[in-house]
């Protein structure tokens, strides 16, 4: 195989983003946002360059969003020219970021802190607080999606520090939802290798996150999970099942499959699954109402990539009646320009995409 050579500049002129690739004995290549596919009716522009964009989280006057290697967090006016602030700097893995009573709250591995009033001091954010160091420390799968649920607490993920193994249950794996006042945290669900992406459904309330299979089984094998919390402690089969009917090789001998939740859905192998939403909005036609948009970063080690693309998962009496690709064409040729990390519905209806690698947020509007 021919040694591939990524430039990393990147860059972003009006509606166009340019990424330059090359290929020993190839020329520069560069796509334009038009070359990515959505449905009819959908349109697709720059909303804001941001480096190594990750998750996003809506303030009321101001968008936040994550990085994962930047170790920064941003600010973006809603309104008026989009330009960026960087608000705190030098964190380990910022990934995560959540709004709430005005404050601002950043996860930073096994660490939750806190940017008080946030959106009155931009221009000189205020001193990090610390909420929270009840965390592991493990930097594999440390990185953290979080999110204030209906109940009023802190959802934090815990991912499995190792590909796979049998982690202690209590710290690992998990899905657990932090009391930012009291400190306390509890265990949500179980049995979670990495989830970086979680909502709550519109109707019932219910927790739904994605979870990331296990790699080393294979191109088709396991399969990414959209999975639906229906009961508090709850085990979704991680390290002896993944995807409801596969059994691991390594650890799966004492425990049987039919004992954990199966997934709602099983998602393309090695997508890497992340960021997801129910769209809650009323810009896009009736179809779309109430599914779920999931960010696919794509695969890193399968012989062919999968994923790169928002993919869509439809919804009928809490049964998944189709998965489709929303928004396509981040790769070809086997090479990646962008890989979705974050979907972000606003409150006009349009839908926001988070793009690490190309540092950039779009918005996606539906015009007919």
């Amino acid at each position: 195989m021919k040694r591939l050579r990524v430039w990393k500049s990147v860059w972003l002129t009006g509606a166009m983003l340019l990424a330059s690739i090359t290929q020993a004995g190839a020329e520069p290549r560069t796509l334009p946002l038009s070359s990515l596919k959505l449905p009819p009716g959908f349109q697709i522009e720059l909303f804001a360059r941001v480096p190594n964009a990750r998750q996003m989280a809506l303030g009321k006057t101001m968008l936040f969003v994550g990085s994962m290697h930047a170790g920064k967090v941003y600010a973006i006016p809603l309104q008026g020219p989009r330009k960026l602030s960087v608000i705190a700097d030098k964190l380990e893995m910022p990934v995560g970021v959540a709004f709430r009573d005005g404050d601002l709250y950043v996860s930073a591995v096994n660490r939750i802190l806190r940017l008080h009033n946030i959106e009155s001091h931009v221009n000189r954010p205020p001193k990090l607080e610390v909420v929270s160091e009840a965390y592991p420390t493990d930097t594999h799968h440390g990185w953290k999606f979080i999110a204030f649920g209906p109940d009023g607490k802190l959802y934090v993920p815990v991912g499995a520090p190792c590909n796979i193994c049998e982690p202690d249950p209590d710290r690992f794996a998990t899905i657990t939802r932090l009391d930012v006042n009291s400190g306390k945290v509890e265990v949500v669900a179980r049995g979670v290798r990495n989830s970086v992406g979680f909502d709550w459904h519109p109707q019932s309330g219910e927790l739904w996150f994605t979870d990331n299979g296990r790699d080393w089984l294979g191109d088709e094998a396991p399969p990414d999970e959209l999975n639906r919390v229906s009961q508090t402690g709850q085990h979704f089969g991680y390290p002896y099942c993944h995807g409801g009917t596969i059994a691991d090789p390594e650890l799966g001998r004492t425990r049987r499959c039919d004992a954990f939740v199966p997934s709602v859905q099983n998602l393309g192998a090695h997508v890497a699954s992340l960021g997801m939403r129910f769209y809650t909005g009323k810009a896009f036609p009736e179809r779309y109402r109430n599914a779920v948009f999931i960010a696919e970063h794509g695969s890193w080690n399968r012989s062919r990539k999968s994923g790169y693309r928002v993919s869509m998962v439809r919804l009928q009496d809490n049964r998944a009646v189709s998965y489709e690709p929303f928004i396509s064409g981040w790769q070809r040729n086997e090479l990646a320009w962008g890989r979705p990390a974050d979907v972000l519905v606003m409150p006009d209806g349009s839908l926001l995409v988070s793009d690490d690698q190309a540092g950039a947020i779009y918005r996606i509007t539906y015009r007919g």
